[in-house]
């Protein structure tokens, strides 16, 4: 079964958010991970974008009625008219989120993710979420880079312990 790894960011994002989400998704497309995003623009763009440029496939779970906005560069588009309610079916699709950059809607599929429980979930320049008491909220890492996102997310996957060389 193909390892997939959920892509969240905010639809207006920063550059570089942008840059990040581009990487990423080049990054998961070279180990043969699907990709699952928004589908709109923004980090979803972006990360569709990198994952087609090196050939992999990105599925997009669109909130609305229609594929309307969707980016071009999806391999799959899921209609859902679900609202935001589909952040659910994102991370719940996933084996590692990684999370770049920062809106509600990424909270929300921040939170999701960690009430889950059972997948690794990184955030890249966005979110810090601090507990009451100041320390971090378990059940989330950080990732210093796009690479250093795609390695934690790709740990102890089938993915990351594949290698180019011959049988």
């Amino acid at each position: 079964m193909a390892y997939q790894v959920a892509v969240c960011g905010p639809a207006d994002c920063t550059a570089t958010d942008q840059a990040n989400a581009l990487r990423v998704g080049e990054l998961l497309a070279e180990a043969g991970v699907t990709v699952i995003c928004g589908g709109g623009d923004g980090v979803m763009g972006a990360v569709a974008a990198g994952v087609r440029a090196r050939g992999g496939v990105a599925v997009g779970v669109r909130p609305g009625g229609t594929r309307d906005g969707a980016s071009p560069d999806l391999s799959v588009t899921l209609v859902t008219n679900m609202g935001q309610a589909r952040n659910a079916i994102i991370v719940w699709s996933a084996d590692a989120v990684i999370a770049i950059g920062g809106s509600w809607g990424t909270l929300s599929e921040i939170a999701l993710a960690v009430r889950r429980g059972s997948v690794p979930v990184i955030c890249l320049d966005g979110w810090k979420i601090l507990d009451h008491d100041g320390t971090p909220v378990r059940g989330i890492s950080y990732a210093e880079s796009a690479e250093d996102a795609v390695r934690q997310a790709l740990a102890g996957s089938v993915a990351s312990t594949m290698d180019d060389s011959p049988p």
